[in-house]
């Protein structure tokens, strides 16, 4: 037994492992697209490329993503075939991610009056839509892009920057990199049309938010830290 957890919290941290883990994400997010008329998470700079590359046409577009959901099988056989992937880590990780989502919210907001901070609930992410559905594919946008933009990208890159380019030492360059990717995280949601109306409590919600996320995405990997994101926006913006 401890052998296979082992092994599962190994085998989930991978890269290579999480992007596919994350890939129906991907699906019913550009599925919901699709469906909603075009509604997209802010910081989706895929899908503009994909319909840019589409001609903007929902045919071509429509194809476009069915081509590349048969690359996508077409890698997981081939992955599979070598040894280098289980399908069974996925309802692993979705029952994971879903216990860290489910105390997500209390976990901020105890952070914050441990901090002597008010604690103003946010959600996590762009400002709700009208339906249920609208809300239900913005959340798995959030959960999708805001973590490859902030976390992979971002807090990724700072901490190569820190550690490699500048000299910094390893603990300092993660303490940077996590304070600064959770200021952007927070800062981007009041950016824009759709963006909220600045208020403190929010932001600091969203910061320590974006810093714990940053903290599962460094001990948990780039899936678990996804999927978190994405119930957790699920929970707030569609369940309550």
């Amino acid at each position: 037994m401890k052998q296979a957890i082992q092994s599962y919290f190994k085998e989930s941290r991978e890269l290579s492992t999480s992007l596919i883990l994350v890939f129906p994400l991907f699906v019913i997010y550009q599925l919901g697209l699709l469906a909603t008329g075009g509604v997209r998470n802010g910081v989706d700079f895929v899908t503009n490329t994909l319909m840019m590359l589409a001609g903007y046409d929902f045919w071509n577009y429509f194809l476009l993503n069915l081509v590349l959901l048969l690359l996508f099988a077409g890698g997981v056989f081939w992955m599979r075939k070598k040894g280098g992937f289980d399908p069974r880590l996925w309802p692993k990780i979705l029952l994971e991610s879903s216990i860290y989502a489910f105390f997500f919210g209390a976990a901020v907001i105890g952070v914050m009056q441990f901090v002597g901070l008010d604690a103003l609930l946010a959600s996590g992410s762009d400002a709700p839509t009208p339906t249920a559905f609208s809300n239900l594919i913005m959340s798995v946008g959030a959960g999708l892009y805001e973590e490859i933009v902030f976390r992979l990208f971002l807090m990724g890159g700072l901490f190569w920057l820190g550690v490699r380019a500048i000299k910094m030492p390893v603990w300092l360059a993660a303490i940077s990199a996590v304070v600064i990717s959770s200021l952007a995280f927070s800062g981007v949601h009041y950016i824009g049309n759709m963006g909220d109306a600045f208020e403190l409590g929010s932001f600091f919600f969203r910061f320590i938010a974006g810093a714990m996320l940053a903290v599962i995405f460094y001990l948990r990997g780039f899936a678990v830290a996804a999927y978190t994101h994405a119930i957790y926006d699920i929970i707030v913006l569609v369940l309550r």
